[in-house]
């Protein structure tokens, strides 16, 4: 006899199948897009906000310096002065459509380097010559790497030091009097202290130990074999951990517990943080649950968890 099958209580829709096809490449495709919007958003905010204003500050420098090489006829005897002839090609200075001379070798350069009529004006012809000279893509990222990297060193040795240190708090103070950007900057900060901040704190290994009370595992990471007088009133090793908080694991608690209460887990360190930031939603793949490994696999493959028609 066939035993009939128990209602789960939902309906399967013929659409079904089509939806977990769609989310299953959703999920698979928003990773990598993200990765490169976010890489994106970076380069052009750079670009927008740091390396077009400096080459822009670059530019009135250079421009400025280079105007200097503007004469008028008046001021330049014709013997120096070019006539369009090629015996005269080693004469310093050129006369352009508005009357000024410039120089010979800036001249050349710029009607080398356009395709088109020349500029119609000696300050145009600085301008051209500047611009694909010395502000070329090739020449200014590297220039601007290096700028930045001086800067960020020296803001770094400054704000080590004890006026600098003294001068940022009283910024942040200001900063945190602010009722809007105060909770933007606190969240920000955080993540930046996160990521960039050196850890003072060497991790050996990842354990799970029941904390606050017993019945509730948390994650820990070993510090160290903790102080002497624990271990003599323990009788037995003991374990110095840092039970990390969730969202943000470089802040936590200092716990001292006996090494025999402690679980060694199959978790790296960065495993380890990932599953914390993400408040548990980050397994790794090792510590899946068989429920959870068929429930990925199914979705990657729709197949799988369709239902079957006899």
């Amino acid at each position: 006899m066939d035993v009939p099958e128990l209602p789960t209580g939902k309906k399967r829709g013929a659409l079904d199948p089509f939806r977990r096809a769609v989310l299953g490449g959703l999920a698979v495709l928003l990773p990598p897009l993200l990765t490169i919007v976010i890489f994106l958003w970076v380069g052009n905010t750079v670009t927008n906000y740091l390396l077009e204003p400096m080459e822009s500050g670059a530019r009135r420098l250079l421009v400025g310096h280079f105007q200097t090489w503007i004469h008028s006829s008046e001021d330049i005897p014709p013997a120096q002065i070019r006539d369009g002839q090629e015996e005269n090609f080693t004469r310093p200075y050129q006369k352009t459509e508005d009357g000024q001379l410039v120089r010979s070798e800036m001249f050349d350069f710029v009607r080398g380097e356009i395709n088109g009529p020349m500029p119609g004006n000696a300050n145009e012809v600085v301008e051209v010559y500047v611009e694909r000279k010395f502000l070329r893509r090739h020449i200014v990222i590297p220039i601007f790497l290096c700028v930045f990297l001086l800067v960020l060193y020296l803001l770094g040795k400054f704000l080590a030091a004890g006026m600098g240190r003294f001068f940022w708090m009283q910024i942040e103070r200001v900063i945190n009097r602010l009722p809007l950007v105060r909770n933007v900057y606190s969240s920000v900060k955080q993540v930046t202290d996160f990521l960039f901040t050196e850890r003072e704190i060497e991790y050996t290994r990842v354990v799970a130990v029941e904390y606050p009370r017993k019945g509730i595992w948390t994650i820990a990471m070993v510090t160290g074999e903790s102080l002497l007088d624990i271990r003599c009133a323990a009788n037995e090793p003991v374990l110095s951990i840092l039970v990390p908080t969730s969202p943000m694991p470089f802040t936590g608690f200092t716990v001292t517990v006996k090494k025999s209460e402690t679980i060694d887990l199959n978790l790296t360190i960065d495993q380890a943080f990932q599953f914390i930031v993400s408040c548990g939603v980050v397994v790794p793949p090792q510590q899946m649950t068989q429920a959870l490994a068929d429930r990925e696999r199914a979705g990657n493959n729709p197949a799988l968890t369709s239902p079957s028609h006899e």
